[in-house]
């Protein structure tokens, strides 16, 4: 196993989670039960599946598209989204 990108991964999805809008619906929904274990699991679960489908994606996509032309659609993408939620489009 590559450790470094191991690292990496954790590090970039961490902190790109860390306050965002899904964890302070998971807030929400723990303090409205009294099953912790099962939001614990469900939103684990959610996790791993949007990684996993994230990983195939990407994957299949650098099959077709170079992974630099990918990262750069990608950072368009991000820049894109980030003017339309600062003008209240998103």
């Amino acid at each position: 196993m590559d450790w470094k990108i191991f690292g990496t991964a954790f590090i970039t999805l961490f902190l790109a989670e860390l306050g965002d809008k899904t964890q302070l619906a998971i807030i929400t929904l723990t303090a409205k039960t009294d099953s912790k274990i099962a939001v614990f699991l469900g939103a684990s679960a959610a996790l791993v599946i949007v990684s996993l489908l994230a990983v195939l994606v990407g994957g299949a996509l650098t099959q077709v598209v170079p992974a630099e032309w990918l990262q750069r659609i990608v950072a368009v993408a991000f820049i894109v989204i980030g003017v339309l939620m600062l003008f209240g489009k998103l």
